[in-house]
């Protein structure tokens, strides 16, 4: 079987049997399809070369049964397999594919992206089946995963040079070529081949209302190639003066790419449309594996020092609204608010005359909106995200590259009502002078840099489970993290970075297309409208969107979780915000405090916000189906970002006697105990399992399982596809364990 013989989206399943090492003894794993000869020698040859300590074996028996042997350096010995190098037997890279890390921003959304709000693992026993909740990326309907761009096409649309246009910005760019796998560590997969994923829509089938809900419940699927997808909607029948012309809608995973990247690509588009639906040249270069050799090399000396005091402090204020009930509300929402030209320009000037920009006018009046929530009088720390593209560095031609090389970054600043405007000003602008020296830091690698507070009791924050560690980030440095399938986050003993309960702040806009591309496209009666967002993933509860229109203008865009922000508090803040903004220019005094501009909004009611509802304690072990006495024990070991309905389809296909029960990889106390009681007795079979980060859960779960007299134990691993494909690979390595009934 070759590697083109191997069917689309199957998934590898290993079985590890483990035993007491003899010094030097190798570690025996069984690779169980849908492998040929040929591409079993590629696997081992691939962990031969990038794990050049251990010694790999392989033999083959048949085609989707191999035994390889790893053995362990001589020097001390290695009891457990490396997350990379477990990653890399999972999940072995596509033919002429790339791996490249994942860590800071990327990682943190990627773990958002697994983990949705409200997922836990829970279990139906209405039908005698078990139900694993999880995700593998696909996510629902809220539109939490993804983010929607749209614009109306002015001039002749020619559909199939449209779709020859895309591909050729496929073909170029990698980032539109990449996947994520997260089976053991978080990586991003670059394709050598990816097709450009378009679809066309008549509007006589579908409003625009619905395409949008639609698409965005759609979602992606993570593990697969092709993260942003476009949609043309038909112009509207008749084609007369009123009649709404054809639309696009652009799609995209905000863990893959930032807007600014997005423009980038449209950019390529409209030349390679230009040019007859073909883009000249080759891939470019530099792109994102130059950009990941280039953050490696970084030494990360100052940037901690800088951390280690700008990390906002414990108290810092990060709500723009007080405690406050359910919403009943869902999904997301957005708001818009345009201050005309000369709006803008009075507050351009006033923020110019006083040696700051427009963006930091925006900053000032966040701040203040933060400390009035508070409530609390006299001066306060307050901190909130801003975003950073990450495109200026010392790297030649980092402003071309798309991807997602933005971050948001913590700003911290004192609000005092009764100082100076202008002072509030130059804290906002010398703070993020301070944070643009270094963009390619993130929120993981400020937690940890942080400092830690003395050890006197718990830290603010989610405790790491026994999965979590340092992903490796710039030379000499660590991203903090989970790495076995984001099992938990890091604690830190700083304040909120930008984590749950903070705000976001960017302020950018649309990359203008040169004037001599505009030239070719009006030469061919082609207008290239001005991309408009959607509702799509806000980053958090809420984030406050600032761009200039064509027309000189200021537009505010505010997106929040309508579960956390109802419509009518975010009307309220929104509404706030353009307030403060439209009053700044006049305090020109130099005397002008900050609580003279709030008290703009003395009769102002502050905006409520939801308290975040913790998740629900998961018990330590649910049986999912009952077995016959003295039968073998099938152990699921759920986490985040497991395949969504992998593990139910598992049980309903599975006809054995076996008892099924589930358990959690979090590392609880009682799930070592609950497992081992489920598997008693001589010559029973303990079988842990899982399906991608499950079976890094699995895998680890049984180092720390003692052996008790008699018991047997496996486990089995899966890398990372669709439910079907998951389950079938997970029952193929099951099977081969099971102790055949007497």
């Amino acid at each position: 079987m070759s590697s083109q013989d191997v069917p689309q989206g199957a998934v590898l399943a290993v079985v590890h049997e483990p035993v007491a090492l003899s010094p030097g003894g190798p570690l025996v794993l069984e690779l169980r399809g849908p492998l040929g000869p040929a591409d079993a020698e590629t696997v081992a040859a691939r962990l031969a070369q990038r794990h050049r300590a251990f010694g790999v074996a392989l033999d083959s028996h048949r085609p989707g049964h191999h035994t390889l042997r790893l053995t362990p350096p001589a020097a001390g010995g290695v009891a457990a397999l490396p997350a990379d190098l477990l990653a890399d037997l999972l999940a072995p890279p596509p033919p002429g594919g790339e791996i490249l890390p994942v860590t800071g921003h990327q990682q943190t959304l990627l773990r958002a992206a697994l983990t949705p709000a409200g997922t836990s693992t829970s279990t139906s026993t209405s039908t005698g089946t078990g139900h694993s909740g999880s995700s593998d990326g696909g996510d629902g309907g809220d539109g939490g995963g993804v983010e929607q761009l749209y614009w109306d096409w002015s001039g002749p649309l020619d559909v199939a040079r449209f779709a020859a246009a895309w591909q050729s910005v496929v073909d170029r760019e990698c980032v539109l070529r990449a996947c994520f796998d997260w089976v053991a560590a978080p990586r991003l997969v670059l394709h050598a081949r990816a097709e450009a994923d378009i679809a066309v829509c008549s509007p006589a089938a579908v409003t625009w209302p619905q395409l949008l809900r639609r698409d965005r419940a759609r979602g992606f699927a993570l593990h697969r190639p092709g993260l942003l997808r476009l949609t043309l909607l038909g112009a509207e029948p008749g084609g007369g003066a009123g009649a709404a012309p054809p639309r696009v809608l652009l799609t995209y995973h905000p863990a893959l790419l930032d807007e600014r990247g997005v423009h980038l690509l449209l950019r390529e588009f409209y030349r390679a449309y230009a040019g007859g639906g073909v883009l000249p040249g080759g891939e470019r270069r530099p792109d994102l594996r130059d950009h990941a050799r280039w953050l490696a090399g970084q030494d990360t000396t100052a940037a901690r020092q800088f951390w280690a005091r700008a990390v906002p402090p414990p108290r810092a204020v990060t709500c723009p609204g007080r405690p406050g009930g359910a919403t009943g509300q869902s999904g997301p929402g957005l708001l818009h608010t345009r201050l005309r030209a000369p709006e803008t320009f009075r507050l351009r000037s006033w923020a110019a005359l006083r040696g700051a920009a427009e963006s930091s006018a925006l900053h000032l009046v966040w701040a203040l909106l933060l400390y009035r929530a508070a409530g609390v009088p006299g001066p306060l720390p307050v901190s909130f995200g801003v975003q950073l593209s990450g495109r200026d560095i010392a790297l030649p031609g980092a402003a071309g590259i798309p991807g997602l090389l933005d971050s948001p970054l913590p700003m911290t600043v004192t609000v005092d009502p009764a100082a100076p405007l202008a002072d509030l000003l130059h804290q906002v602008r010398d703070t993020l002078l301070d944070l643009a020296a270094y963009p390619w830091a993130s929120t993981e690698t400020i937690r940890a840099w942080a400092p830690r507070p003395p050890a006197a009791g718990p830290a603010a924050g989610p405790v790491p489970g026994p999965a979590a560690g340092l992903v490796p980030g710039p030379a000499g440095g660590s991203v903090a993290g989970p790495a076995a399938g984001f099992v938990a986050g890091s604690a830190g003993g700083a304040g909120p970075v930008c984590g749950a309960g903070s705000t976001l702040v960017r302020f950018g806009g649309p990359l203008l297309l040169p004037k001599v591309l505009r030239g070719e496209l009006a030469a061919q009666g082609v207008h290239a409208d001005t991309p408009r967002s959607a509702a799509g993933a806000t980053g958090g509860p809420l984030t406050l969107a600032a761009r200039h229109d064509t027309a000189g203008g200021l537009v505010l865009g505010l997106f929040h979780d309508r579960a956390q922000l109802a419509d009518e508090d975010a009307a309220a803040l929104h509404s706030q915000c353009v307030r403060l903004l439209r009053a700044l220019p006049d305090h020109r005094q130099a005397g002008a405090s900050a609580g003279q501009l709030l008290d703009l909004l003395a009769r102002a009611a502050v905006p409520r916000m939801a308290r975040p509802v913790p998740p629900a304690p998961h018990p330590a072990l649910t049986v999912l189906r009952p077995g016959r006495p003295h039968a073998d024990v099938i152990c699921l070991v759920t986490a985040p970002g497991v395949p969504a309905g992998s593990y139910d389809l598992f049980v309903r296909g599975h006809r054995g006697p076996e008892e099924i029960v589930a358990v959690h990889g979090d590392g609880a106390p009682g799930v070592l105990p609950a497992v081992l009681r489920q598997a008693p007795g001589a010559g029973r079979r303990l079988v842990l399992c899982g399906c991608g980060p499950g079976g890094r859960a699995a895998y680890e779960l049984a180092q720390r399982t003692p052996h008790a007299p008699g018991m047997a134990l496996a486990v089995v691993m899966t890398g990372i596809g669709d439910a079907a494909a998951s389950a079938s690979a997970l029952a193929r390595g099951v099977r081969s364990v099971l102790t055949p009934p007497p």
